[in-house]
């Protein structure tokens, strides 16, 4: 999933004129594929609380891809049907970051005690 909302940002950054906010659209494309790549370099590790520790470093890229959506939303150079789906997208990963977490540190959520 992480590489699907990846791939759809990337897309949406080639439309967007070369000289128009250069520095953004970079910290764009860093943001949204450290999400996949820290989860992935987590995967490799050797112990799981390294994995935890890499799954948190993902989150915090992904929650630095949806300022950057919002600010790119607020700019128009993002549609808010391509911010829509984007958004989506990320809170579904949130969603699944946090149940991978708590699956690997044995934690639960409140409403499941």
């Amino acid at each position: 999933m992480a590489v699907d909302l990846a791939e759809k940002v990337l897309d949406n950054l080639e439309v967007i004129p070369t000289n128009k906010h250069l520095r953004l659209i970079s910290q764009m494309e860093s943001a949204v594929t450290s999400v996949a790549l820290n989860i992935a370099e987590g995967k490799g590790r050797q112990y799981k609380k390294e994995f935890v520790q890499f799954l948190h470093i993902s989150e915090g890229s992904l929650y630095e891809t949806v300022t950057l959506l919002e600010i790119f939303r607020r700019k128009g150079l993002f549609n808010n049907t391509v911010y829509s789906d984007l958004r989506t997208r990320c809170e579904t990963i949130d969603r699944k970051l946090n149940g991978l977490r708590n699956s690997l540190t044995g934690k639960t959520r409140e409403y499941e005690r």
